[in-house]
């Protein structure tokens, strides 16, 4: 097969990552022969803490590959999470990277948007897309191109400690769903003295407001580089957040909190915002029981929930083989190799069969319908800190959500517009 060489520039310059990528189309298509041979090498990382287990599920996907694909030699490289964003750009850079990759919702637009993915298009049929999570797929789309294929998926969504629910007079068959509800249960805990939820303000937007702003039917910003996040949907959202500050719903150090799991595993907190990580701490806490509630309504009903996907760079040497592959990494049998193991939830609705034991992981895996990935925008993870910084300031009193949303605005529209 004749070598695609493309050269990419990945500098890290006072913190922040620049991409060069000297080609103007990353698209290409299978041979004409449909002959799929040769060699790739896939580079994954540690997904859980077994790493004999993780050796062997990916022995049995790679056989399963195999099975269609037997001219195709598969190697299986492991790196850590640390750093990864450099590895691979340099690798690529050196033109001596993976062919096949795993990335996040963040990442892909970065990559794609500079011409470093391989366009997955040409290589999908219709069928090859049924039974994914339109949620799931959404995530690996950027300007209507598929750049890659998910495999994992996660939703984020109220735990409710049920002795706390019976303690403030509620019934734990009837938890909220709608914003309404929620704000009335929240005064209610706090006349008790319990906290209404976490809210870990250093944390990720992803897991703070931006779930919010999504239920008030706002957004941050457009693939087309519109800022909506001072919208009047999307203050409404920064509204929420001050309001249940001011009247104490949430804790006192929520401005800057990276964690607040002691005040929930000690009892004190009606809910907190968890995933599929929550049910495995709960269950082994034991402490009290508890309930999970679909995500809440406000305008719509949305929440957060990262995507995992397989993607394959422009300049793979076997670009036929690796989509294959990713293909085949990503259908229902083998996200149930992949998942049974990782315990994340399949991105294949029929895959989540392997969740029928568990009630807990069983129910959480009907929400990801309802799971936006995050901004799916180049500038995705750039624009975060302000966002944090003005959603802070507010909160500590300084401005109002009005003005904290229309700072925010302008301070992404100030990066929008570096080149």
């Amino acid at each position: 097969m004749k070598k695609k060489r493309f050269s990419f520039m990945a500098l890290l310059l006072s913190g922040s990552l620049l991409l060069s990528a000297c080609n103007d189309d990353s698209s290409t298509t299978p041979k004409e022969d449909g002959k799929v041979d040769g060699e790739i090498t896939v580079w994954v990382h540690p997904y859980t803490g077994d790493a004999k287990k993780e050796e062997d599920m990916w022995k049995e996907i790679t056989a399963n590959y195999n099975k269609e694909f037997p001219d195709v030699e598969v190697n299986i490289e492991t790196i850590p999470w640390s750093n990864r964003d450099q590895k691979v750009l340099t690798a690529l850079a050196a033109n001596n990277g993976p062919d096949v990759f795993y990335a996040i919702p963040d990442q892909m637009p970065q990559y794609a948007d500079v011409g470093m993915l391989l366009e997955l298009d040409p290589y999908l049929e219709e069928s090859d897309l049924e039974g994914f999570v339109d949620t799931a797929i959404a995530a690996t789309t950027w300007k209507d191109k598929i750049y890659g294929l998910p495999v994992l998926q996660e939703a984020y969504t109220f735990f409710y400690n049920l002795d706390v629910v019976k303690a403030i007079g509620e019934d734990p068959a009837k938890l909220p769903t709608t914003w309404d509800e929620f704000e009335d249960w929240a005064a209610k805990a706090k006349e008790k003295g319990f906290y209404a939820l976490n809210y870990l303000g250093g944390g990720s937007m992803n897991g703070t407001i931006y779930p919010w702003i999504w239920q008030a039917g706002g957004d941050v910003v457009t693939a087309d580089n519109e800022v909506l996040i001072n919208k009047p949907e999307s203050v409404e959202a920064f509204e929420m957040i001050n309001n249940f500050y001011k009247k104490g719903y949430i804790p006192e150090d929520s401005i800057t909190a990276t964690t607040q799991d002691e005040l929930w595993f000690a009892g004190k907190m009606l809910a907190q915002l968890g995933s599929g990580i929550s049910i495995t701490q709960l269950e082994k806490d034991g402490t009290f029981d508890f309930a999970i509630a679909p995500p809440l309504t406000g305008e719509k009903q949305l929440t957060y929930g990262t995507s995992g996907m397989f993607v394959v760079p422009s300049n793979s040497d076997n670009p036929d083989a690796a989509a294959e592959f990713v293909k085949a990494v990503t259908n229902a049998e083998n996200q149930r190799v992949f998942n049974t193991v990782t315990q994340y939830i399949p991105t294949q609705e029929e895959a989540k069969d392997i969740f029928d034991s568990n009630e807990h992981l069983s129910q959480l895996a009907t929400y990801t319908q309802y799971a936006l990935p995050g901004v799916i925008h180049p500038k995705g993870r750039a624009i975060m800190p302000f966002i944090q910084a003005e959603i802070q300031s507010m909160m500590a009193g300084e401005k109002t959500p009005k003005e904290a949303a229309d700072a925010a605005a302008k301070a992404i529209e100030a990066e929008l517009a570096k080149p």
